[in-house]
């Protein structure tokens, strides 16, 4: 009798281990990012636009080339190195803004630091009037691209009616392994002349990327959209809370709702992407719409949000400390950018 009940114990201690064993599941990784590369201009003087206020032409003749190659060097570092710890991958797909043309795209993903990864380019010249455009680049393995389209923003200055020439806001559909979604990358208007006098600037193209994503829903409801950028405003400015009608919260988000997964790293943690003046501001977003938040793994599924400020992209002393550390500050300095890094990880259950 004995022996039955034991038999009968360790047969029900089998089961429920083979049970909790085939039970663990396995899930796909991969990294979605956004990082303005902060005047990534070649050293060419572009008589068509005004490229002689980046840094790099404003050092002298014989520093612009080393900047250059430098900088080249810096940026690939910090995109090779985003997401590595968790998903033992570069980013599969990564927004960029501040990019001359597409030819420092091409220097770019072919730093020796990217080269494996064979990143695909989808760039559209902007009518911006320094030149400066916004990018996507995508790991070809991973990510296929079915139709990309460059959106204007048209905006006339308050007192002069003249036309305020900035970024498009570039669209691209495609496949991430399979699973169709749609980004939109975003390099919103500054604030130059002060915050207030130029709000308008920035709620008109809330008003363009809320049209471009009610697009996308009105032929599927369920439409997976990210849209991602330098806003030039934190989470809760109005570009963000009334046009895009943003939420912090989960639950909150409904069909065809907007969750910003950076409200709550601002309001509740005083997280930053850029300093100025001694206050930090979250201009960096990765944002995206409701199905990413759906518990079905079966496709891809948001998880995780942050900020990428690794101790080497800081600076280490003076008035600046623990801000962005910059390429070109008042001289060849030596740094990255200055903006941090934003990203986003995306999982998938595998069958």
């Amino acid at each position: 009798m004995k022996n039955l009940k034991l038999t009968l114990i360790v047969m029900l201690l089998f089961a429920f281990i083979s049970t909790n064993a085939q039970e663990k599941k396995k899930y796909k990784i991969h990294t979605v990012a956004f990082y303005n590369l902060e005047n990534l201009f070649d050293t060419i003087n572009d008589t068509t636009k005004y490229d002689e206020a980046s840094p790099i032409m404003e050092l002298n003749q014989a520093l612009r080339a080393e900047a250059y190659e430098k900088k080249l060097k810096n940026m690939a570092k910090v995109v090779a190195d985003i997401g590595l710890k968790d998903t033992k991958n570069s980013p599969a797909i990564i927004g960029v803004s501040e990019v001359e043309n597409r030819q420092v795209l091409v220097d770019l993903v072919n730093d020796h630091q990217l080269l494996n990864k064979d990143y695909g380019i989808v760039h559209f010249d902007s009518p911006d009037k320094r030149g400066i455009d916004v990018a996507l680049l995508y790991q070809k393995a991973l990510f296929k691209p079915v139709e990309t389209s460059s959106h204007e923003l048209l905006i006339y200055d308050d007192s002069s009616r003249e036309r305020v020439y900035t970024r498009d806001q570039l669209l691209v559909s495609g496949e991430l392994e399979g699973d169709l979604i749609h980004i939109i990358v975003n390099h919103w208007p500054s604030r130059s002349g002060g915050e207030a006098r130029s709000r308008f600037k920035r709620v008109a193209a809330g008003k363009l990327n809320k049209r471009i994503i009610d697009s996308l829903q009105s032929i599927d409801p369920y439409a997976k959209v990210i849209t991602m950028g330098d806003f030039n405003d934190n989470p809760i400015n109005d570009s963000m809370k009334k046009e895009l009608k943003t939420e912090s919260d989960k639950a909150r988000v409904k069909l065809k709702g907007v969750y910003n997964p950076y409200e709550n790293l601002y309001k509740k943690k005083g997280l930053g992407t850029t300093g100025y003046r001694d206050s930090w501001s979250l201009f960096d977003m990765i944002l995206f719409t409701q199905p990413f938040l759906e518990k079905d793994y079966s496709s891809f599924r948001f998880y995780k949000a942050g900020i990428f400020n690794k101790s080497y992209l800081t600076n280490k002393e003076g008035r600046y400390k623990d801000y962005p550390y910059r390429m070109v500050d008042a001289g060849l300095s030596g740094g990255y950018s200055d903006h941090f890094p934003v990203y986003i990880y995306l999982v998938k259950e595998l069958e």
